[in-house]
């Protein structure tokens, strides 16, 4: 009888460890604004996207706003990202320093597929007609350090999905804290992004009429109706990411970070990135996304960046390519000014 539980036991197992894989990913494309996952900044995305525990520039208003408050300083980055499939990415962010109030931030993230063919089965080169598809939110920021090692901060965010004559709209809320340990000063950043509304999209397209009895003699068949769509929620992201100094000296840094992820909408994976910085002009980066996520396709990123100084004023350019497999890549160029 022991046997037969035991023998039991191993096929369960080993039947729950098969179906894993399968329910690990049974949650991919159910949610909406999947834009709102696309990372931001060159500086980070060079580093893998292992940016939560750093957050020590504007792009911390998408990683994690915990980190605004520790800027002391005002910054402004602009960026551009040719993505994938010919669609562009845009984002646009503001931090202004309030000193012992904390910190302010406003943000802009754009997202364009460009104008298509409207076919049809009937038209398979074309109707004609054009339409194209984007994707658009805005934010505004607020943080503050609690104390010298503990900070938070928050984003309040209104986002619009449009393809053709449909849209929908929706409201999210971002939280990160940011903590400085003892330990070297190592830092620790949590970050919960895009809790909000659902969406569902509405249109011209949902416009429909119909005849409610087709077999009754004079009914009358343009009776207007609406067809429902369904809803679905946002992406919601939960992140927790380390960063360290292992080397700093007067002329040479060096820092590594890691990101642990847990979606709701995919497995958990993690990414990790490190940036070396001479003299405080010249960076080199390199990192690894979605370590343990087997079926996707991002990888390797690489990137650098220069920093110049006049004054009270910093001009900051980076660059970073991110491998995409099959997709081939992604090359993102951002300019931040520091004030």
């Amino acid at each position: 009888m022991k046997k037969i539980k035991i023998k039991t036991l191993a096929v369960l197992l080993m039947s729950l460890s098969l179906a894993s894989p399968v329910l690990a990913v049974n949650k991919v494309a159910t949610t909406a604004a999947q834009f709102l996952k696309i990372g931001v900044g060159a500086r980070a995305l060079g580093m893998g996207g292992a940016f939560v525990g750093v957050a020590n520039d504007v792009t911390a208003l998408y990683w994690n706003p915990g980190g605004i408050s520790r800027l002391n300083r005002n910054e402004v980055i602009l960026l551009h990202t040719q993505w994938i499939a010919d669609v562009s990415f845009d984002y646009a962010a503001l931090t202004i320093d309030l000193g012992n109030f904390g910190a302010l931030g406003a943000s802009l993230t754009a997202l364009n597929m460009g104008e298509m063919k409207v076919r049809t089965e009937r038209k398979p080169e074309g109707t004609g007609e054009y339409f194209d598809a984007g994707d658009f939110a805005a934010a505004v920021s607020y943080g503050r350090s609690l104390t010298d090692r503990f900070s938070i901060g928050f984003n309040f965010k209104y986002i619009h999905q449009g393809i053709w004559r449909m849209q929908a709209s929706g409201f999210a809320f971002d939280v990160g804290t940011l903590f400085t340990t003892q330990f070297h000063g190592m830092t620790i950043g949590m970050s919960i992004s895009n809790f909000g509304t659902n969406m569902r999209m509405e249109g011209q397209n949902t416009r429909r009429y119909f005849d409610i009895n087709p077999e009754a003699y004079g009914s009358n068949d343009r009776i207007p109706g609406h067809l429902q769509t369904d809803s679905w929620p946002l992406p919601l992201l939960f992140r927790v990411g380390v960063a360290m100094d292992v080397l700093r000296s007067r002329t040479n840094r060096l820092t590594v970070a890691a990101d642990a992820i847990h979606p709701n909408d995919n497995v958990e994976r993690m990414n990790v990135g490190a940036e070396y910085t001479w003299n405080g002009l010249v960076s080199l980066r390199a990192g690894y996304r979605s370590l343990f996520d087997v079926q996707s396709e991002q990888g390797l990123t690489l990137g650098g960046g220069l920093r110049y100084s006049v004054g009270t004023f910093a001009l900051r350019l980076d660059y970073a390519y991110a491998n995409f497999g099959r997709l081939l890549n992604a090359q993102r160029f951002s300019v931040a000014v520091e004030f």
